[in-house]
């Protein structure tokens, strides 16, 4: 299974500073321990995993040790993914959706 991952430095513009966030775009949700896994192995304080829904994405967090209920700099990181990296639409208005 082949999953894009990004690297992003929140909070900043300057490389190697900011908030380190990864985040990951999924088109299904895997296991919860393949998402945590997957956050081990990043080892960053926190994975964003996103998978689009038919109003826009649903977002989870994980840390390396679990998955945690918001964590704004991932959440901001997936936002320049998405708008800068993966070109969607600036105008696209439907918010992304924490799943539980």
């Amino acid at each position: 299974m082949r999953i894009p991952l990004y690297h992003v430095d929140a909070f900043t513009s300057e490389v190697f500073s900011g908030n380190h966030a990864a985040v990951c775009l999924l088109d299904c949700w895997p296991d919860d321990q393949i998402l945590q896994a997957m956050a081990a192995e990043n080892n960053l304080s926190e994975t964003a995993f996103l998978v689009r829904n038919a109003i826009g994405f649903d977002i989870r967090w994980f840390t390396p040790l679990t998955e945690v209920a918001l964590c704004g700099h991932a959440t901001l990181a997936s936002a320049f993914v998405l708008f800068n990296s993966r070109r969607e639409a600036a105008s696209y208005s439907a918010p992304m959706q924490a799943t539980a």
